[in-house]
């Protein structure tokens, strides 16, 4: 069997309005000073504690988990009002790739397992992934471990495994892991960096990366 691993946050979801509009509640609830839109993109994909450590470094302890406390309740309050859309094209690629009779389906991603068990419910997804590694299990990306459990789970060896994912975060994480990577250019970094970080292709949308994966995993 053959496992293709996805990001979810700017890789199947489109979360930015959602996470943009989360950061910036965070900060000003704890009196500190937003930071500008590309930063904040810039850590999608970490933990939250990493994520705000990154964002907010001077501030203290106590700050950054205030800030990590009021994201919280206010993704959770977006996602209840108008859950953050997928991106065209991925339903019908999760569906092609999963009836193959030679390839399983997983997730690792930065978000919560209750954020992922929501989006997953809404879209009705839920049932084309054999493994889900959230953050709550993990440390952040791009620690190995959340592809490791995953690899684990699915009874599959690295050298038949792909990690799919918009950000540094995730072609680092499955470097590390010993897995292919391909990074997928409608996301939250920059192809630049996805390149430097070593994905082995970039795609610019749902059907070149479903022939990518089945090239890799030939």
């Amino acid at each position: 069997m053959k496992l293709a691993i996805f990001d979810v946050d700017g890789t199947l979801s489109d979360s930015q309005a959602h996470i943009i509009a989360s950061v910036t509640y965070g900060f000003t609830e704890v009196g500190l000073p937003v930071p500008e839109r590309g930063r904040i993109l810039s850590i999608v994909g970490l933990s939250l504690p990493e994520a705000m450590a990154q964002l907010a470094p001077e501030a203290t302890a106590a700050q950054r988990a205030g800030v990590v406390e009021a994201y919280k309740a206010s993704y959770n309050l977006q996602r209840l009002a108008q859950p953050a859309p997928l991106y065209p094209g991925a339903v019908e690629t999760l569906d092609r790739l999963a009836g193959r009779a030679d390839m399983l389906l997983g997730i690792a991603t930065g978000k919560s397992r209750r954020g992922l068990d929501a989006l997953c419910a809404h879209h009705g997804i839920g049932g084309y992934f054999c493994t889900r590694q959230v953050a709550d299990d993990h440390p952040s990306k791009p620690h190995p471990a959340m592809i490791g459990a995953a690899l684990r789970e699915a009874g599959v060896e690295p050298g038949a495994a792909v990690m799919i994912g918009d950000t540094t975060y995730d072609i680092e994480m499955g470097r590390a892991a010993g897995v292919a990577t391909i990074g997928v250019a409608w996301g939250y970094h920059p192809v630049a960096d996805l390149r430097s970080a070593g994905a082995r292709v970039i795609v610019e949308d749902f059907a070149a990366l479903e022939r990518a994966v089945q090239e890799i995993l030939a």
